[in-house]
C-alpha cells in the first residue's frame, strides 16, 4: 500500500574528453609482461593513490581477465566516473581515468513539510564529498521514505546536477511533497467482545478528523501499524483471549490518493482462565513448590498475559536472591478450547554465565543518556537476562518519547561478556491544545494548553494551561520530574491562580493564588502513595453592604484574605482490569490534608472513596461507588466556606451545583457542609445505535447527604437552633438516565434526572449537559 521509492531521474554523468592512449593496444589475448604503469587524466587524485588500488605491479604477467579485474577494482573505489586500461606494445600499462566530481553544495528545493535540517540528517552525500550515481540514488530513496513515514506517500524526488568549474557540481534535490495522506477510517472485522471504538482507543494510529489539528498519529505509517498490532494483542491477551491473533491489517488508498482506509481483521478466539500452573526446575537447590507460591497466578483466574510477565519477574528475582542470577525462565502453554483453561508451566534452567560488558545508546538526538539508562532493567556489570532485556525495551517504548526502539545483544570482548546496543528514534513530544465548549454550568468555556512530555530531553513533564469561562477562570503551571533523584519517585511543583464567580449559588466570589510541591511513589503494582505541600492566598469577596444585616455569619465571617498552608497525602489502590474503562475489579483512595503549618487556617480534612465494577457482558456493566468526607477545625477555628464541601451537579445528579445541603433561608445562599456521604449505582447498557456515533447510555441512582456546619453558625447566641440556617443532614436521592457522547468537540455528558428525595430548600434540575473528563 505504501508507495515504493520512485526511480530517480537520470543523473547526468560528468563528461570529460577520453584520453586516448595512442600507444595503448586492445587488451592482450595472450599473456604479456607489464613494463611500466602510466596514469592519465587524474586531476586531484595523486598517481600513487591510483596505483595503491591497482592489483597489478610492474613485472606482473597480465591478460584480458586480469585487466578486467583491475578495471572493476578501480570502479569500486567510487573515485572515478570512468576507467579504461590498455597495454602498449612496449609493455606499458596505460590507465585512463575520469575522476568523479567533488560536491560543492547540496540543495533541497520544494520542501516545506520537512525541514532542511531533517533532510540533511537523512542523506549521505555532503559538501566536499565525492559524487557517485549510486549514492544519489540511495539518498533519493531515503528522502522518499522519510516523506512516506510522515504521511506523504505521493512525494517524489528528482536529483539534478549543476556543473561547475574545476570538476565540481552542485547537487539539487527537487522535491514534490504531494498532499498529506491521512487515515479516513479504521475498521475492524471479527471483533465481538469489544467495539470498534474500544479498539481504536488502544491503537496509536488515529483517524483523521478536522478538529484534531495538531495530531501526528493520523497519517499512514506502516511501522506504527505494526506497533498497533502488538498493542491489540496485549489488549486482548490481558482480558482472557489467549489465542487471539491479528489475521491481517490492510491499508487501502482512496482513488484520489487523499487518505487510507485501514481494515484490521481479528480472530478473537474464546475466553480462557488459568488452568494448572506448575514450576519445573533442573536445579535441586531451587524448591519448585516454594517458587510456585510466589506466582501471582492461581487456577481459575482470568488469563492475563501481564500476569505471565510478572510471574517470570518474580521467579527471576527469587532465583537471583538465592544466588542463581543466571537462570532462563521459559513458560510453556497448553490450551484446552473445550474447557477454556490454559495450563502454564514455568521451566527454569541455569543458563550460561554471561555478564553485561557495556550498554551503547544510539539515536537519541534529543533525549539525554541518563533518561534512557534509568529505564533499563539491566546495568553494566549485571548478569545478562533476556527477560530483563525485553522489559527494558518495553519500558523505553512506554515513555512515548521514541517512534521506534530496538535492543539487541552482541558478543563482547570475552565469551562471558555481552554488549547491549539500544537504538532509538526520537519523535515529537510537545502538544498544543486549543478548545472551546459550552455547558449548562459554565456556559461558554475557552481553554489553551501547552504540554511537553520530554522537556529539554530530560524526560520531564511541563504543562501550562489557561481556562476562561463564566464560572471559573484559571491559569496554572505544572512541572513533574518522573525519576526524582534517579529513583522511582515522581516529584513536581505547581503554581496557579484561579477565580470562581459563585454569585449564582452563593453571594461571594472566591480567588486563590498559590503554589505547591508534590511527591509520589508506587508501593507496589497496584498502590500509589503521594504527599504534597501547598501554600495559597485565598480571598472571599461579597457584594458591598452584604454583611451589614443581609448576610449570615456563616459567610460573612470568612470575608477577606487568608493564608492557607497545608500538607497532606493520598493513598490510591487500583485493582481494576482496565484503568480507563474498567469492567471488573475495584479501586479506592484515601486523602487527608492538615492545614495550620503556619498561615491563618487550621483544619484536618479527610476524604475516601471506593468503586467496584462488574461486567455482566461487554455491553452490560454494573458499577457502584461510595464516597465520604469530613473536615474539622482545630485551635478554635471554624471551617471557612471555601474549605467546605459542596455537592450537586456532576457530583450528585438531579441537584444544581451546590444545590443540596445547608442553606441560608433569607438569602438562599448555599453554605456547604463539613461532612458528606454519597453512594451511586450505575448500569451501562446497550442503546443499539451505530457504534461510529460514539454514544453510550447508562441508568443511575444517587443517594447521599451533606451537612454538619459548625455549631456557631446553626445556633443562636442563646443556644437555640437558628431559624435562618437550615442544616438537617437529611438524605437525598435521585435516579435517571445519563448519555455519554464522544462528540467532535470532545466528550459530553447529558443527564436526565428524577428526584426521589429532597428538602424544600434544595435546588433541583431535571436536565444537565456538561463536558466529561472520562469517556
Amino acid at each position: 500500500m505504501a508507495q515504493s521509492a520512485p526511480a530517480a531521474a537520470p543523473v547526468a554523468a560528468v563528461e570529460a574528453p577520453q584520453a586516448a592512449a595512442a600507444e595503448a593496444q586492445p587488451r592482450p589475448e595472450e599473456p604479456a609482461v607489464v613494463n611500466r604503469i602510466l596514469v592519465r587524466g587524474n586531476q586531484r587524485i595523486d598517481q600513487a593513490t591510483v596505483l595503491s588500488y591497482l592489483p597489478v605491479q610492474p613485472g606482473d604477467t597480465v591478460d584480458a581477465v586480469v585487466l578486467d579485474v583491475a578495471v572493476r577494482t578501480l570502479n569500486r573505489t567510487g573515485l572515478f566516473a570512468d576507467v579504461q586500461i590498455g597495454l602498449a606494445q612496449n609493455g606499458d600499462l596505460v590507465i585512463d581515468i575520469v575522476e568523479n566530481p567533488i560536491i560543492n553544495q547540496v540543495v533541497f528545493e520544494g520542501n516545506s513539510a520537512i525541514g532542511e535540517t531533517k533532510l540533511r540528517e537523512e542523506v549521505t552525500i555532503q559538501p566536499r564529498g565525492i559524487y557517485t550515481r549510486a549514492r544519489i540514488q540511495e539518498d533519493v530513496g531515503k528522502i522518499v521514505e522519510l516523506y512516506r513515514l510522515s504521511g506523504r506517500i505521493s512525494a517524489t524526488v528528482t536529483p539534478k546536477l549543476v556543473q561547475l568549474e574545476q570538476n565540481r557540481v552542485d547537487v539539487v534535490f527537487e522535491i514534490d511533497e504531494g498532499a498529506q495522506t491521512g487515515i479516513r477510517a479504521i475498521t475492524f472485522l471479527g471483533n465481538r467482545a469489544f467495539s470498534d471504538n474500544d479498539l481504536r482507543e488502544v491503537m496509536v494510529t488515529k483517524q483523521s478528523v478536522w478538529w484534531n489539528l495538531f495530531s501526528s498519529n493520523d497519517n499512514y505509517d506502516p511501522n506504527r501499524l505494526d506497533y498497533d498490532r502488538e498493542q491489540l494483542r496485549k489488549f486482548y491477551t490481558n482480558r482472557g483471549y489467549y489465542d487471539f491473533r491479528v489475521v491481517s491489517s490492510v491499508a487501502e488508498l482512496a482513488p484520489d490518493d487523499s487518505a487510507f482506509g485501514v481494515t484490521v481483521t481479528l480472530d478473537e478466539g474464546r475466553k480462557y482462565n488459568f488452568g494448572e500452573v506448575n514450576v519445573v526446575t533442573e536445579n535441586n537447590r531451587l524448591n519448585a513448590d516454594f517458587l510456585k507460591l510466589l506466582l501471582p497466578i492461581h487456577t481459575g483466574d482470568l488469563y492475563e498475559s501481564d500476569k505471565i510477565e510478572r510471574a517470570v519477574d518474580a521467579l527471576t528475582f527469587a532465583a537471583g536472591s538465592a544466588g542463581y542470577a543466571f537462570v532462563e525462565i521459559n513458560p510453556t502453554y497448553s490450551a484446552n478450547p473445550e474447557t477454556g483453561l490454559v495450563d502454564v508451566t514455568f521451566n527454569i534452567t541455569e543458563g550460561e554465565r554471561v555478564y553485561v560488558e557495556r550498554i551503547n545508546i544510539v539515536g537519541n538526538t534529543r533525549t539525554i543518556d541518563p533518561v534512557i539508562r534509568r529505564e533499563m532493567a539491566l546495568t553494566e556489570g549485571d548478569a545478562f537476562n533476556r527477560t530483563l532485556l525485553e522489559r527494558s525495551r518495553n519500558n523505553l517504548r512506554a515513555l512515548g518519547f521514541f517512534k521506534d526502539v530496538t535492543v539487541e545483544e552482541v558478543r563482547g570482548a570475552a565469551p562471558d561478556r555481552s554488549v547491549v546496543n539500544v537504538t532509538v528514534e526520537e519523535q515529537p513530544t510537545g502538544e498544543l491544545s486549543v478548545g472551546a465548549g459550552f455547558s449548562s454550568v459554565d456556559s461558554f468555556v475557552v481553554n489553551l494548553g501547552i504540554t511537553e512530555r520530554n522537556f529539554r530531553g530530560r524526560g520531564q513533564n511541563v504543562v501550562a494551561r489557561v481556562e476562561w469561562g463564566s464560572l471559573r477562570q484559571q491559569v496554572d503551571f505544572r512541572f513533574t520530574e518522573p525519576k526524582f533523584l534517579g529513583r522511582d519517585l515522581r516529584a513536581g511543583f505547581d503554581a496557579f491562580h484561579s477565580r470562581y464567580d459563585l454569585s449564582k449559588y452563593s453571594s461571594y466570589d472566591y480567588r486563590s493564588t498559590g503554589a505547591g510541591l508534590r511527591l509520589s511513589y508506587p508501593l507496589n503494582a497496584f498502590t500509589l502513595f503521594s504527599t504534597r505541600y501547598f501554600i495559597k492566598a485565598d480571598e472571599i469577596i461579597v457584594p458591598v453592604g452584604f454583611c451589614n444585616g443581609t448576610g449570615s455569619s456563616a459567610l460573612c465571617d470568612q470575608v477577606g484574605s487568608f493564608i492557607n498552608s497545608s500538607a497532606g497525602y493520598t493513598l490510591q489502590v487500583n485493582r481494576t482490569n482496565d484503568p480507563i474503562r474498567p469492567t471488573r475489579g475495584w479501586a479506592g483512595s484515601l486523602r487527608q490534608d492538615f492545614a495550620g503549618i503556619g498561615g491563618d487556617v487550621n483544619y484536618v480534612k479527610t476524604e475516601a472513596d471506593v468503586s467496584a465494577y462488574y461486567g455482566i457482558t461487554p455491553d452490560w456493566i454494573v458499577s457502584t461507588q461510595a464516597s465520604t468526607g469530613y473536615v474539622s477545625g482545630w485551635s478554635g477555628d471554624a471551617i471557612r466556606i471555601n474549605d467546605r464541601f459542596f455537592k450537586g451537579g456532576n457530583s450528585f445528579r438531579g441537584f444544581e451545583t451546590a444545590g443540596m445541603g445547608p442553606r441560608d433561608l433569607n438569602t438562599h445562599d448555599a453554605l456547604g457542609g463539613n461532612f458528606y456521604l454519597i453512594g451511586t449505582i450505575e448500569l451501562t447498557l446497550p442503546n443499539y445505535l451505530p457504534e461510529q456515533y460514539g454514544i453510550k447510555t447508562s441508568l443511575f441512582a444517587d443517594v447521599g447527604t451533606l451537612g454538619l456546619l459548625d455549631r456557631r453558625y446553626t445556633l443562636n447566641p442563646d443556644g437555640t437552633p437558628s431559624s435562618r440556617i437550615v442544616d438537617d443532614l437529611a438524605f437525598r436521592a435521585s435516579a435517571g438516565l445519563s448519555v455519554h457522547w464522544k462528540s467532535p468537540m470532545g466528550p459530553i455528558r447529558f443527564d436526565l434526572s428524577h428526584i426521589l428525595g429532597k428538602e424544600d430548600y434544595d435546588k433541583t434540575e431535571t436536565f444537565r449537559f456538561s463536558t466529561s473528563t472520562q469517556f
